[in-house]
């Protein structure tokens, strides 16, 4: 219950405590629908890529048609500094196999709120290469959308995001994952 002390509103220990509560819960579900999303994002470019749904993809360039998900955009956006690295890596399928997987991994693991610190880590390294293949980005000196995932994606693992609206807590439980720490 607030009460009013001195002529300003001051509030219980008890109404504090569930004011941090509710906070804390909410804190929970704003990270788990951001792990939500960022999963999507890489889940929906791995299932466009592979079956050229048409949005990014068109069907005859799709990885099942025999496309090659690395060729378009390290062959032909990559600029900068790293451009002739990337170029040498368009199309090889060594890198296709790397990407796709990587793509679908990342996507399962934050939609389903497991491996959370290896999806940080490969999803990090993943997103920085990226953003590495086009500098400087087109609207700013050097940030881009690919270092906040980056980040956004470190985050998530470092708060616990898979436990809420994931399977993170019954993950941390498999003996596995409870001896091998890294793979929570």
């Amino acid at each position: 219950m607030a009460t009013i002390a001195h002529g300003t509103l001051a509030t219980t220990p008890r109404t504090e405590a569930a004011v941090t509560a509710r906070t804390a819960t909410a804190t929970r579900y704003v990270f788990a629908g951001l792990r939500l999303a960022l999963g999507w994002v890489f889940l929906w470019a791995f299932l466009d890529k592979t079956f050229g749904l048409g949005h990014e993809t068109a069907e005859k360039a799709a990885w099942i048609n025999g496309g090659h998900p690395t060729e378009g955009f390290l062959a032909h956006a990559a600029k900068g500094p790293f451009q002739g690295v990337y170029n040498d890596l368009a199309g090889q399928a060594w890198a296709d196999w790397l990407f796709m997987l990587g793509l679908l991994g990342i996507g399962l693991a934050l939609i389903l709120g497991v491996g959370m610190r290896v999806a940080a880590a490969a999803g990090a390294t993943l997103l920085v290469l990226m953003w590495t293949a086009v500098l400087p980005p087109e609207n700013n000196l050097f940030m881009d959308d690919h270092l906040i995932y980056a980040g956004l994606i470190v985050a998530l693992a470092l708060v616990g995001a898979g436990d809420t609206l994931g399977l993170g807590r019954f993950w941390k439980k498999l003996p596995i994952v409870r001896t091998n720490a890294w793979l929570r």
